[in-house]
């Protein structure tokens, strides 16, 4: 499990949300993410939401700059795979 520390926490529900973890995805994880839709920053926030235990909205309410850093611990996870697509 990799904890990502977000520069610029989220208020949700009334609690500060300063920090994620993501655990390492599952193929089920990967099946979820390519049903989300066919663009890419859908599938993604699915991912994620998946990874982190959060739902969809709170991925959305991210700074682009945290939603990047999960980004990159995402495809660490993934070892840079690109889709055949």
């Amino acid at each position: 499990m990799n904890t990502i520390q977000l520069k610029h926490p989220l208020t949700i529900s009334g609690a500060t949300v300063s920090s994620l973890s993501l655990r390492r995805p599952k193929v089920r994880d990967l099946e979820a993410m390519e049903r989300a839709g066919d663009k890419d920053i859908a599938k993604s926030i699915n991912l994620m939401a998946n990874l982190s235990e959060q739902t969809p909205d709170t991925i959305r309410e991210l700074d682009a700059e945290d939603f990047m850093a999960l980004s990159e611990v995402v495809s660490g996870f993934l070892g840079g795979v690109k889709s055949s697509q």
